[in-house]
């Protein structure tokens, strides 16, 4: 054993079964908190917990014993990193329009983690794995910073924080057409399509999910956004754009259609800023992204 995770039961979450609860609390799977509590890794007020079963209490200190972790199979990929900030418990990365976060099917290798077990050489392991910890993705085709977790500590403290809406993150957007106001919130329930599963849609009985917008300049035909996202759906700024009749620029999923005098090289989405809590130290963190030099000249030429 070479690290132990250490959490504190809060009010949410009393009565909850013991795996659940550190299922929604860290990176590992509900089946591998079973498999270490068979191995005697987790432990509720000190004494060890055999049962998935078991009820949790509010108050009760919950101690994660974690294995060393084994190697993935993801292979390291020296593909370009833009690393705007890394110490030993996180790396926040700028990363580029195009690039898909975790290997897939039809993306098995050229993506973010391929270039991160590349160019994090210090990562102690997320879920048992030798890999890097995602705290929250990017869609492929949007740009901009995204949070990473080298260990099982600091994923669990970071997706907390993820999960209560205490990091703030702000985008670069430009949208379709002229606001009427110079800012807005758009409060309307996302889930997948009912038809086109690949797509996200406003749907009534979809998951609350409510953005902020600001108007930072007015341009030909379109607008430049400040866009902060108060929840963090799946292609949440995109749906919502899309459904007050302002879709995003160069969005090939949402809006196919439209046309400018300009060429829109991609899309107009860029993760601009985060800020967080730092969950070694506790200090108060904000990076910025700059713009791509894509996404500058596309508003530019706009102006």
């Amino acid at each position: 054993m070479d690290q132990r995770i250490e959490l504190t039961v809060d009010a949410q979450d009393d009565g909850a079964r013991i795996d659940a609860y550190l299922r929604a609390h860290t990176a590992f799977s509900r089946s591998r908190v079973s498999a270490m509590m068979l191995e005697g890794a987790v432990f509720v007020d000190g004494k060890e917990v055999e049962k998935p079963s078991l009820k949790v209490a509010a108050g009760q200190r919950v101690t994660l014993a974690v294995p060393r972790t084994r190697e993935t199979g993801i292979v390291a990929q020296d593909i370009p990193l833009d690393i705007l900030y890394q110490d030993a418990d996180v790396v926040i990365v700028n990363k580029p329009c195009g690039m898909v976060v975790h290997p897939a099917a039809g993306n098995e290798d050229g993506t973010l983690v391929n270039a991160l077990l590349y160019h994090v050489r210090d990562l102690s392991g997320i879920g048992g794995e030798m890999r890097p910890g995602i705290v929250h993705r990017l869609d492929k085709d949007t740009s901009g910073l995204i949070l990473i977790a080298k260990n099982d500590a600091a994923h669990a403290a970071l997706s907390a924080q993820f999960k209560a809406r205490t990091m703030e993150k702000h985008y670069r957007a430009v949208a379709y057409g002229q606001f009427g106001e110079e800012q807005g919130l758009i409060d309307a329930p996302i889930a997948r399509h009912p038809v086109d599963r690949k797509k996200m849609a406003i749907v009534p009985d979809g998951r609350p999910s409510r953005t902020e917008w600001k108007v930072l300049e007015r341009l030909r035909g379109a607008t430049y956004l400040d866009v902060h996202l108060l929840t963090g759906r799946t292609h949440q700024i995109r749906v919502h754009m899309q459904s007050i009749g302002h879709p995003l620029l160069g969005d090939r999923i949402y809006a196919p259609n439209i046309r400018l005098s300009v060429q829109i090289p991609r899309l107009m989405l860029h993760a601009y800023s985060l800020s967080f809590t730092h969950p070694a130290t506790g200090a108060q963190m904000t990076l910025l992204a700059p713009l791509p030099e894509a996404f500058e000249k596309t508003i530019q030429k706009l102006r």
